[in-house]
């Protein structure tokens, strides 16, 4: 078991967040080190460490956060594209071991990402 993140004390209303979002199954909010002109982050209350640590009963869960991801996009005008990022485990770029996706807009994303 991985130690408790700072998600889970931004889901428990223990730390502030910019908050654009929220249901029972998830939270969104504005990251604080913007790699776009919009990046929010969609997290779900579950805590998951990582994609390698979803099991089947997820199924819905994650269907549910890629239509929240899509909900939010449209909310925030962000018509011609987006990108969503979800960083799997250290060589992936995880930096907070509590599944998260990235929703990245609101300028012409490059690739490779690097």
């Amino acid at each position: 078991m991985r130690e408790e993140t700072i998600f889970s004390q931004i889901i428990r209303k223990e730390i502030p967040a910019d908050v654009v979002y929220e249901d029972d199954q998830c939270l969104a909010f504005r990251d604080i080190n913007p790699q776009a002109p919009t990046h929010i982050l969609v997290i779900p209350k579950k805590t998951i460490p990582t994609l390698g640590d979803v099991v089947p009963e997820d199924k819905e869960l994650l269907g549910h956060l890629l239509l929240i991801v899509k909900d939010i996009a449209k909310q925030f005008g962000l018509d011609n594209g987006y990108r969503i990022v979800i960083n799997a485990g250290f060589d992936g770029g995880q930096t907070v071991f509590h599944l998260h996706l990235h929703l990245l807009g609101g300028r012409q994303m490059q690739w490779p990402p690097g």
